[in-house]
Order: structure tokens, then sequence, then C-alpha cells
């Protein structure tokens, strides 16, 4: 079968909304590729098909996400078993961790999750991520940690992490990366945009060797108290139309 009769075939057998997750998930993927926070084909955003089965779109594994379109995407279960015909398959370990978030939050329709130098060095500090930085504060406001335990392929893992999680949209694993969590992929996207340079703040300003100033307690607090209308207002669904308009500009076959 060609690749332009798959992708129309893949079309014509979803819904119209599992379409747009799938084309809006192929644009994450793009996006993440463009801002460079890809690790060649090794980490992994998953999205919640709409409807009453437990169902999740993620990356084929093997292809870059430069190369994600909405037609590549694989439906996946809980299990991670693969529930629609496809020539492509999946990371086993990289739906562990996602598969877990999706299982213990209902509203957790995209799992966004990277190894960028930045997140992972500052997944390695003993203090993780400092409130240094406005963008900082607000990540920290919902912020919570996970230890390293190996690859992520052991099952007893799951409720662990899911207890560090709780209910926070920010999340760092410690040794490993980062991972956001939100109701949709835009939000899951702007998430990750803040704790990403969050991040990256941190390590240019520890490279300059100067002592660094903390935000003071009394505004974190403050940050944290309001922590559901600053997340519910940090402007996903503002942002995203531009930085899909910004991806069809550049290629816009990630809508394929």
């Amino acid at each position: 079968m060609s690749t332009a009769a798959s992708e129309l075939s893949v079309k014509t057998l979803v819904s119209e909304e599992e379409w747009e997750v799938r084309v809006n998930l192929a644009a994450c993927y793009r996006l993440i590729a463009m801002f460079g926070w890809d690790d060649l084909i090794f980490t992994h955003i998953s999205a919640r098909v709409p409807g009453p089965e437990d169902h999740f779109l993620i990356n084929a594994y093997g292809l870059l996400f430069e190369e994600m379109t909405a037609s590549s995407l694989v439906k996946v279960d809980l299990n991670g078993e693969i529930v629609m015909e496809t020539p492509y398959f999946i990371n086993p370990a990289g739906f562990t961790i996602h598969s877990a978030v999706h299982a213990a939050r209902e509203n957790a329709g995209c799992v966004l999750h990277t190894h960028t130098r930045a997140g992972v060095a500052v997944s390695a500090q003993v203090e993780g991520l400092l409130p240094i930085s406005q963008i900082a504060a607000v990540a920290c406001s919902a912020l919570s940690y996970h230890d390293y335990e190996g690859i992520a392929l052991n099952e007893e893992e799951k409720p662990r992490l899911v207890s560090d999680l709780g209910d926070n949209n920010f999340f760092i694993l410690r040794n490993h990366g980062l991972l956001t969590v939100g109701e949709t992929i835009s939000d899951a996207f702007l998430f990750m945009y803040a704790l990403e340079t969050a991040c990256q703040i941190q390590i240019s300003a520890q490279a300059g060797g100067g002592e660094l100033t903390p935000i003071n307690p009394r505004i974190l607090d403050g940050i944290k108290a309001a922590v559901e209308q600053v997340l519910k207002g940090f402007g996903g669904d503002l942002a995203w139309p531009g930085l899909l308009r910004k991806l069809d500009r550049r290629d816009p076959s990630y809508r394929e």
C-alpha cells in the first residue's frame, strides 16, 4: 500500500474528533523537534482518543519527531496493545510511564515527556528546580518529583510514579527528564515550554558563577495559593493556533 493510500485510509477509518487529536498531536511532535527538545526517537507524547474506550495515540517507534504525521500515530489501549492496524510499532518502555498517568487521571488528555539537556541537568540536582525566575515560580506552584528506578519497564513502579505526581501538571523524573500533564495537547505543550524554559534559565544562571537570588517565599506562597487560576489561564488555547500557523509555514505535512 502506498503512503498516500495508507494516510487516506487512516482518516476515513477514524472519527473527526480523533483526526483532530491526531493532527494536534503530530503538530506537538513537530514543535518539540523545532524547539530542539527531542532526543532522536527516545521520548514520547501521548494523547487520549475521544470516546468511551481507553484508547491513546503515541508515536511510531523509529520515526523522528520531525517526521511525525497524523496518520503515522499508533493507537493503543492502556496495556500498550495496538488496537488499529498499522505498519508501525511502539516502544513499550515509552508507554509505561504514560499509561500509568492516563489510567490514574481522567483529566490527562496529554502526557508529554522529554530528555532535554537542561531538563536532565536540573533533574540531577539535589534541590531540583530553583525558584529563581518568574516562569520557574509558575512551574514550582504545581511541581513534584519521582526518584529514578531504572529504565521504565517495571509495572511495579507505576503506583509510586502516580503517587508522586499527584494532581500536579509539572513533574521532574530524577536523573531522567521532564514530564507535563495537560487536559489538552496545547496545555501540555505550554506547560513543557514553561518547565523547559525554567530549567534552561537555571542552568544559564548557575553557569554565571554568581550567587543566585531566589524569589521571596511569600510571593511563592501566593502563587501556590492561586495555582488553579494560574494554570487555567496559562494560555495554551491562545498560543496554539499561532504555533500551528508557524508549522504550516514551515511544513504542513504533519496534517497528512
